[in-house]
């Protein structure tokens, strides 16, 4: 399959990767958009682990207002250095979780910021369903199981589906652009507020 100048273009826009990275994954999937995206996701949490380790004391706190006022979001997003924070796409990168988080209302950040205590409430009542179905214990737990990773997606930030781009997880865009600007992202906090509620605040 010809690799057209208009397909490199919508698999950059997809994930945010340059041309020529997007070109060569093209070339391995033989065209194939969904394959190349799959191989910019491999390479880029490949890049994210190399450089995981590394400290992130510079970043940027940014902030979304919805449309009406009636929702508010801060978030803060960490990198290595105040040259990649002041760079037009950390910025966008920052702007757009701040959207998801007022879109998708996550309660937490990360799968490691849920409290024990709210995973074995999860549990009761998963297990409890489960029992209903008169399946056996072992059977029963794989469902439970089952359905605490569907909690983590639905309400941890880093493993919802993000919402401009539902194909990759928030944290695939993070890895996309630890692997684009040479530096390790972290998402450390943020805050949601609702016109009349509670403030939801959580940190990694």
């Amino acid at each position: 399959m010809e690799i057209t100048a208009s397909l490199v273009k919508e698999l950059r826009e997809r994930t945010g990767t340059g041309m020529m990275e997007c070109k060569t994954a093209l070339v391995e999937a033989s065209g194939n958009l969904d394959e190349a995206i799959s191989i910019l996701r491999k390479k880029g949490l490949s890049a994210g682990a190399k450089k995981a380790h590394r400290e992130t004391s510079e970043g940027l706190v940014g902030s979304y207002i919805h449309v009406g006022g009636k929702i508010g979001v801060m978030v803060e997003v960490n990198c290595e250095t105040d040259f990649v924070a002041r760079t037009n796409d950390f910025q966008q990168l920052v702007k757009d979780i701040s959207m998801h988080v007022a879109a998708s209302a996550p309660r937490f950040v990360a799968r490691e910021d849920v409290t024990a205590d709210v995973l074995e409430a999860e549990r009761v009542i998963y297990r409890e369903q489960a029992a209903k179905t008169g399946k056996p214990a072992q059977v029963v737990e794989k469902i439970v199981e089952g359905k605490i990773e569907k909690f983590y997606a639905e309400t941890c930030l880093l493993e919802q589906p993000f919402v401009k781009d539902p194909a990759i997880t928030v944290k695939d865009l993070v890895s996309s652009f630890i692997g684009k600007l040479g530096e390790n992202i972290r998402v450390r906090r943020f805050a949601r507020f609702v016109l009349g509620e509670g403030t939801e605040t959580k940190q990694s």
